[in-house]
């Protein structure tokens, strides 16, 4: 009788183990996030948002462990312009000269390793894939009480997305940084 006692109580122990350790996926609420961006040019600046489709972010008891993420590219929008140049801008950021989305109509990004920096903090090492081209990314991931936040630098001309890039011959007054800023939202 004590044995079988003995055995019950490191069964309970070990299943208590394994709950604490168990990953579990949080799915992100796609509609309460937000995915905004920032662009330079010289001169000015155009800022806007895009969709969040899906993704999900995997913890091991609090501490993340990994994540998928899909935008919808055909949801591109500028916010800092009205009418008729909202219109041109919107068009162009989706034609074959920016995100080509009648081609590529989602980006995807997967966490690949996650060092924890601080409480809450992580570095993230990703693949982010824009436009079919996949390149590695790092960036600093804060998750903490149902919201995680990051801001991710992504060099545009690694996807293909040359277009007004100094770098490929734009005219000085004419260029656009080949740098543009995500900040990111995520609600889960």
């Amino acid at each position: 009788m004590k044995n079988l006692k003995s055995i019950a109580l490191a069964l309970v122990v070990a299943l208590g183990t394994l709950n604490a350790t168990a990953q579990t996926s949080k799915k992100v609420d796609a509609a309460k996030s937000k995915v905004l961006w920032l662009a330079k040019k010289v001169g000015g600046q155009h800022n806007g948002d895009i969709k969040l489709k899906e993704g999900v972010l995997i913890f091991t008891g609090k501490e993340l462990k990994g994540g998928n993420f899909t935008v919808d590219m055909t949801t591109i929008n500028t916010l800092d312009l009205q009418g008729e140049w909202k219109g041109k801008l919107d068009g162009h950021l989706k034609n074959d000269d920016f995100f080509a989305v009648d081609k590529f109509p989602s980006s995807t990004l997967v966490f690949k390793k996650i060092g924890k920096k601080s409480a809450n903090t992580y570095t993230v090492e990703a693949d982010l894939t824009i436009k079919g081209i996949t390149n590695p990314i790092t960036f600093d991931m804060v998750a903490n009480k149902g919201v995680a936040n990051a801001t991710l630098m992504i060099d545009r001309t690694k996807y293909d997305v040359k277009y007004a890039s100094k770098t490929f011959g734009a005219l000085a007054d004419k260029a656009i940084d080949d740098e543009f800023e995500l900040k990111v939202q995520l609600k889960y």
